[in-house]
């Protein structure tokens, strides 16, 4: 097959319209002696051997292949800008265009559509170093590229890849009025995780689709924007959905103030149980131990498992540090086990385990935890650890289960990069 596709691609005709989509399937199947031929197509006048010499050069996924990708952003077409934007975010998260926005393209008459999906949770290692001019790269697409759906899908892969650079780019896309847009560039603003960009987004607090307020409201938590505290008090005591108002709560309470102490009382006792444990969440980061009788209490008459975790993860805040059979924290390790609970507890853990007190009990956890257990703590460590946490992570790395072993593995790479 090899040679073959070598000796094809020796004879193929230069002549530009002899040149078809199969023809450029067929010299991709060299493999990285075909990438001289296909930067030459990439300046075919033909739309479609265009996108098939993006798809080669993606597919043959070598160091040599990014230039080529950087270059096609630059093409005058959609589809070849969201094909070569994949194409760099693959490279560097192998598989990314097997469900990618590029993977649901279609064309419909002279133009193409595609579908966002609604997970966007994907981010490359911390270990993982971009090159600047591929976030050069999709930050101008982010500007300016040649559709919103490209401009969009830039923004998603510039937070995928962590593109602080591209951070201007992004608070510039949010004065687009397209909701694809706007959310994509939020995501990826939390993604990058610049607090300076929080101030600079206040005036979505308010916006009238419910999507992009929510997306903006998490970032101003997630950033920990003081200045947001008026608005999101605001917009939890106005909001009439109750989405809005959920979220409005759990971003008051990533943004400790004694002055929302008020608020965290009256909801503390609400009938939803989200809005009870983002009060939980808010009273943890005042951090005040007086609050641990009262917080106690709540987590003793606690029935449901969302505000239950919140309530322990409060009460770790406050002081209870113990790892014994009934306490909060282990309570918290537990829900490690927990497919429906899980996602919440691994970042209560990452904030509690900043705590030396706290890292040394998780630490001490990881040799006789469940498979689970010992995934969810390398994560925690990973983000949380330190030099004191590299020898349990070496120990996961070769544990005999190879799923613990590879996250063990990953987590040692991204703590010894921050180290």
């Amino acid at each position: 097959m090899y040679r073959s596709a070598l000796l094809f691609l020796a004879c193929l005709p230069l002549i530009a319209q002899d040149v078809r989509p199969k023809d450029v399937r067929e010299i991709g199947k060299a493999g990285s002696p075909a990438l001289p031929r296909l930067v030459e197509l990439l300046k075919n006048p033909n739309t479609d051997v265009r996108v098939e010499a993006v798809k080669q050069i993606t597919d043959i996924g070598t160091l040599r292949s990014l230039d080529p990708l950087i270059a096609a952003t630059r093409d005058n077409e959609p589809e070849v800008q969201i094909r070569a934007t994949d194409g760099l975010v693959n490279f560097y998260l192998p598989g990314y265009v097997q469900n990618g926005f590029a993977s649901s393209l279609k064309r419909v008459g002279s133009s193409i559509k595609g579908k966002f999906t609604d997970t966007n949770d994907q981010v490359v290692d911390p270990f993982i170093t971009v090159r600047p001019d591929v976030i050069a790269a999709l930050g101008a697409l982010v500007r300016g590229g040649g559709s919103l759906e490209v401009r969009a899908n830039a923004a998603r892969a510039t937070g995928i890849l962590r593109g602080q650079a591209a951070v201007p780019d992004l608070l510039q896309a949010l004065r687009s009025k397209d909701t694809d847009l706007l959310y994509e560039s939020l995501i990826a603003l939390q993604k990058i995780h610049d607090p300076s960009a929080g101030a600079q987004i206040l005036f979505l607090l308010h916006d009238l689709n419910s999507k992009v307020q929510i997306a903006a409201i998490e970032t101003t938590g997630l950033l920990r924007t003081e200045a947001a505290l008026p608005d999101l008090t605001e917009t939890l005591n106005r909001a009439k959905d109750i989405r809005v108002r959920r979220a409005a709560l759990t971003a008051m309470a990533m943004i400790p103030s004694e002055k929302s102490r008020p608020v965290y009382t009256q909801y503390l006792q609400d009938k939803d149980d989200k809005l009870r444990a983002a009060a939980a969440e808010g009273f943890a980061r005042l951090r005040n131990p007086s609050d641990l009788p009262m917080l106690d209490k709540a987590y003793q008459d606690e029935g449901k498992g969302q505000p239950r975790l919140s309530l322990a993860f409060a009460l770790v805040m406050d002081g209870k540090t113990e790892m014994s059979e009934f306490s909060p924290l282990r309570y918290l390790v537990n829900n490690l086990n927990s497919v429906a609970y899980k996602g919440e507890a691994v970042p209560f853990l990452v904030e509690l385990a900043r705590d030396p007190k706290v890292r040394a009990s998780l630490v001490a956890a990881v040799p006789g935890g469940t498979k689970d257990e010992k995934i969810g703590l390398a994560r925690v460590l990973a983000r949380s650890g330190d030099k004191d946490s590299v020898a349990v992570l070496q120990s996961l790395s070769n544990d005999t289960d190879t799923d613990v072993a590879k996250e063990g593995l990953r987590a040692l790479r991204s703590l010894q990069a921050r180290l």
